[in-house]
């Protein structure tokens, strides 16, 4: 049956209308996800995502957004400060600057110094004492703050930009002031546009010694990465320092990169005493097994020199090593042992000070990966709880909660979780219970299909950010926050602030 050419137009409108509803079907739901993912110029870190109370006391359990955390009752982080009054016992002066500098060896390298030189100058003091540092920025365009890493500062000193301070722009100076209260190994780095300036130069360690002396000397290994070469203590190659024959070495190593770095001796047995700042109890000797060292965190490895003075290697990944002692440079290198020492099960337990299964609050923290918009942008990305930044979980403690969390990894990547302010100690990786010496981190590599349990007290009263370490995905929006009740913030950052804390 012949059709009439108005039916034709009719049918025509009516598939056009049919292709039209249904990209606008397509279309209107991808502009909206594209239009909410993008922050305001200028924000407040409370107001990102929505509350969890980890089944806790809370305001209100069933809010979405931080409303009712201001009152007369309320403390302003930049209140949470060291003893005013109190002079101080140590005190550096630290003068950022972008420029071109040179390594050790010559090499000329393109980025940032403090006080002329990278890594910056190595902050000492002694256990009990006051630290007092004062940062000038010369000629870092975007600003700088400093990052006390594995120090549990007070909160108006953790130096993250927007969160806990303002930038520090051209021609001003910050001054930061803790008490340095835990022996260990420890270092310093920019928390502004971090994942540029950290890898470009704006770092340096931080030692802070036992009022008792251990008979152990101290020897740093700072490991860095500038424009790809790989360096220790701003030297690349093997690096040979002197040690004195049947002595004891405290090797302190520093993985500042973004992945994991093994470190080993070969033959050579050594102790791993500390991780993180924290010394392990009654640690073995290790022959033949390597420490995956965090990226962020630290290993500190006894090692004894041998009588007759010939050299000890330390190996520093594959393509670098510290040389302690000897005559010579050319220690043959060691093939990397087959396996790494297991922490779960390493020394022997301890106290804790608290109970862990009598916890206050029970977070998860699950990362993935998917598809969806950060920022307006539309690509694959890390994922917390299935929620894409900034829709992710502001976690809500109360001072003296204690804390569990357990942190899930199925995104296809390792990550090097970065809780600031707080030391939480290891109950089990995958189910396993740990049954060595209490494992305290800071930094702690969580590996594609691995979980973890940690727990910690709330003792340290704040806003906090828990974030990956691979700086790159930090950016990439793997950052929340651990938020006390009854604290609040004065910064703001955003496009048109400032402060760009990532």
């Amino acid at each position: 049956m012949r059709k009439e050419a108005g039916e034709d137009v009719i049918s025509t409108r009516g598939r056009l209308l049919v292709a039209l509803l249904a990209s606008a079907a397509i279309v209107v739901p991808l502009g909206w996800a594209s239009y909410s993912s993008v922050m305001p110029g200028t924000y407040s870190v409370m107001d990102m995502g929505y509350l969890d109370y980890g089944g806790g006391p809370g305001a209100d359990p069933g809010a979405t957004t931080h409303a009712g955390h201001d009152g007369p009752d309320t403390t302003s982080v930049a209140d949470l400060v060291t003893d005013p009054e109190r002079s101080a016992d140590v005190r550096v002066d630290l003068e950022a600057k972008r420029e071109t500098f040179s390594l050790a060896s010559g090499r000329s390298v393109s980025g940032y110094t403090l006080n002329g030189r990278s890594p910056g100058p190595t902050i000492t003091a002694v256990e009990g004492q006051l630290v007092e540092v004062r940062l000038s920025n010369a000629s870092v365009p975007e600003g700088i703050t400093l990052h006390w890493h594995g120090v549990d500062v007070p909160n108006a000193e953790d130096g993250v930009a927007g969160v806990t301070q303002d930038a520090v722009g051209i021609g001003d100076e910050h001054v930061y002031r803790f008490i340095a209260d835990v022996p260990g190994t420890y270092w310093y780095h920019s928390h502004q546009v971090s994942h540029e300036q950290v890898r470009e130069g704006l770092l340096g360690p931080l030692m802070i010694l036992p009022q008792t002396d251990d008979e152990m000397a101290d020897q740093l290994a700072l490991v860095h990465i500038y424009e790809g070469i790989r360096t220790v203590n701003g030297r690349d190659g093997d690096v040979s320092v002197p040690a004195r024959p049947g002595s004891r070495v405290r090797v302190r190593v520093i993985n500042t990169d973004n992945g994991p770095m093994s470190v080993w001796t070969g033959a050579v047995p050594y102790r791993l005493v500390a991780v993180d700042g924290r010394d392990l109890n009654e640690p073995s000797t290790v022959v033949d097994e390597s420490v995956v060292v965090t990226a962020g965190g630290r290993a500190d490895l006894e090692v004894e020199i041998p009588e007759d003075g010939s050299a000890v290697r330390v190996q520093l990944g594959s393509s670098s090593a510290l040389l302690l002692g000897g005559k010579r440079a050319d220690v043959p290198k060691a093939p990397q042992p087959e396996t790494s020492l297991d922490l779960l099960s390493y020394g022997s337990p301890a106290a804790l000070g608290f109970d862990p299964d009598l916890a206050d609050r029970r977070f998860e923290y699950s990362i993935g990966r998917r598809p969806g918009f950060v920022g307006g942008r539309p690509g694959l990305w890390w994922s917390i709880n299935g929620h894409l930044f900034p829709d992710v979980p502001m976690f809500v403690v109360r001072e003296g909660d204690v804390v569990r969390m357990r942190i899930e990894n199925h995104s296809g990547d390792v990550h090097p979780m970065h809780l600031h302010g707080h030391h939480a100690v290891v109950l089990s990786r995958n189910g396993v219970p740990s049954t060595g010496s209490p494992w305290w981190v800071d930094s702690l590599d969580v590996a594609d299909g691995e979980s973890y349990d940690i727990a910690f007290v709330a003792d340290n009263p704040g806003i906090w950010m828990d974030h990956c370490h691979n700086l790159p995905h930090a950016a990439q929006g793997l950052v929340a926050h651990l938020m006390y009740e009854g604290v609040t913030e004065p910064y703001r950052v955003g496009r048109d602030t400032q402060n760009q804390p990532e």
